[in-house]
């Protein structure tokens, strides 16, 4: 227990600290520095303190882990605001959907992904319930970030939209066990693509830039993996099910139903 407490401690301090700081900074001029003596006996106390009571150490680290993540998902929705316009302007991002859509979900995907495979039937079925004039825009952001494979497949599926099949290999490579060179051909050859064209555009530099700029996207909004989507200005890590995804969706029609009332502080 007391190296756990003491392994503790930063944490502690730390919050401590949060509190302390600005009162010890408007008092700087007035006081002089605590000698290392005092500063010393100041810790002891407080150790012997976290010793009795260790509770306070749990409900410290808690609280410290409650503020990293209000922290964290404040600068995600500033992130996501500050880059609105690489979000839901970019050209160069393939749209399912309906593209007048007053709903956007975005989806940063890699083909190689596990958890997006699993999501897919989620995206899949919210398209297919709103259909094409309904309330759903799907904007795909390609993410090959598990490898050779992932970035080919990413290449290729961005190549597919200029014959007009971005959507056919993109459900292809969702279903598919394998992604490498022979799959993803294989998979565009089945898709109706013309191949041969398909490998000449994959070279284009446009789509090495705009899988680029993906990338410097994800990083922006600190999205550490995949899948992530994006809706109603909220990031969310991780695979979602049919159900979430529908009730999302849901929230996100009766916001547009019922807006909030402007105020006086906000009419113009």
């Amino acid at each position: 227990m007391r190296r756990q407490l003491y392994r503790a401690f930063p944490a502690v301090w730390m919050l401590c600290a949060s509190v302390t700081v600005p009162v010890m900074a408007r008092a700087a001029d007035a006081a002089p520095a605590v000698p290392d003596a005092q500063r010393q006996q100041i810790e002891s106390v407080i150790r012997d303190y976290l010793e009795r009571n260790p509770e306070v150490v749990q409900k410290a680290l808690v609280t410290l882990q409650q503020r990293e993540a209000e922290a964290a998902q404040k600068r995600q929705r500033e992130a996501i605001a500050a880059h609105s316009r690489e979000l839901y302007e970019d050209p160069t991002s393939p749209v399912g959907g309906n593209p007048k859509g007053t709903i956007t979900l975005v989806e940063f995907f890699d083909y190689s992904c596990p958890h997006c495979k699993h999501s897919e039937p989620a995206v899949k079925s919210a398209l297919e319930q709103e259909g094409a004039g309904g309330a759903l825009r799907v904007i795909y952001k390609e993410l090959p970030i598990l490898g050779p494979g992932s970035l080919y497949a990413a290449r290729a599926a961005l190549a597919a939209e200029k014959q007009g099949k971005y959507a056919a290999l993109h459900a292809a490579l969702m279903t598919s066990d394998t992604i490498d060179e022979a799959s993803v051909q294989a998979l565009a050859k089945q898709a109706g693509l013309d191949v041969p064209k398909l490998l000449k555009d994959m070279d284009a530099p446009e789509i090495a830039q705009a899988i680029d700029g993906n990338s410097q996207l994800a990083g922006a909004l600190e999205i550490q993996g995949t899948p992530a989507f994006i809706i109603g200005g909220q990031l969310l890590p991780g695979g979602v099910d049919g159900g979430v995804l529908a009730a999302l969706i849901g929230i996100e029609k009766a916001r547009a139903a019922n807006p909030p009332a402007k105020t006086a502080s906000t009419a113009h």
